[in-house]
């Protein structure tokens, strides 16, 4: 799919991290973007920075009312040909905390809302848009989810995350072959340790830790290097229903 001007993409967790990244290679490319995110302060920024081509929307990627509206945002710049979906929570939980307890299915159940019933529900409301669309070259439109190295080997304290991205994955393949009669596409990108907000609040000695924990290079990921691999996602007619590790070959130890 050539992106060009005039198309119109989603991205989820669009004003921050990964999702800013893609967002603005996105907007480098001609299109238009609507940003979907919690962060008013950075969002209402970006809009005014990008005025007249990006759009901020303030949603809950699980609410279906809320993505409902983000839909309607991008339809009206018309052309949603794209959905790159970036957001997504973690949090530390073990199966029995310090104090004996049982770990909290409330925060269990949370980050399973938010990671995996919300890249879900982005994604079958923006495959109903896509779907309107004329196919150009054989295609009406095309999908990125995130996931997460943490899918395949999640480390302790992290079975909500780990589980919650392993769910996106399962989601992949299937989700490729039920829309492809309909010429939309649908890969997931796994990254490894990246430059996220997230990540980027520990103490310097931890990060320069973890960064030589990368086989290859020997190095925190960079949020432009997603967006070079969502990109090439989109514009890749063949790429579909596959899960990209993006991580610099490393494989996660047990903490």
């Amino acid at each position: 799919m050539q992106l060009q001007k005039g198309m119109t993409a989603i991205v989820t967790g669009g004003v921050s991290g990964l999702g800013e990244a893609t967002a603005i290679s996105l907007l480098e490319r001609g299109l238009n973007v609507v940003a979907v995110d919690l962060n008013d302060e950075r969002g209402q920024a970006m809009e005014q920075k990008y005025a007249g081509r990006l759009r901020y929307v303030k949603a809950d990627v699980a609410d279906e009312a809320q993505m409902q509206q983000a839909i309607a945002a991008a339809e009206a710049f018309g052309n949603l040909r794209a959905l790159v979906h970036c957001a997504g929570i973690g949090g530390p939980l073990r199966l029995i905390e310090k104090d004996g307890s049982a770990g909290s299915l409330e925060k269990y159940t949370h980050i399973i809302r938010v990671n995996l019933i919300g890249s879900f529900n982005a994604l079958r409301l923006a495959a109903v848009a896509m779907a309107k669309n004329e196919p150009v070259d054989g295609e009406r439109g095309a999908c990125v989810l995130t996931a997460s190295v943490a899918g395949y080997e999640g480390q302790i304290g992290q079975i909500p995350y780990a589980s919650s991205k392993a769910g996106v994955i399962g989601m992949t393949l299937v989700a490729a072959r039920d829309l492809a009669t309909k010429m939309i596409r649908v890969c997931t990108i796994a990254p490894g340790l990246f430059e996220t907000p997230l990540l980027m609040r520990l103490p310097d000695d931890v990060l320069q830790s973890l960064g030589a924990s990368v086989p290859n290079p020997s190095r925190l990921g960079r949020p432009s290097e997603y967006a070079m691999t969502a990109l090439h996602i989109l514009e890749n007619p063949m790429l579909n229903g596959e899960t990209i590790r993006l991580d610099g070959a490393i494989r996660m130890q047990p903490r």
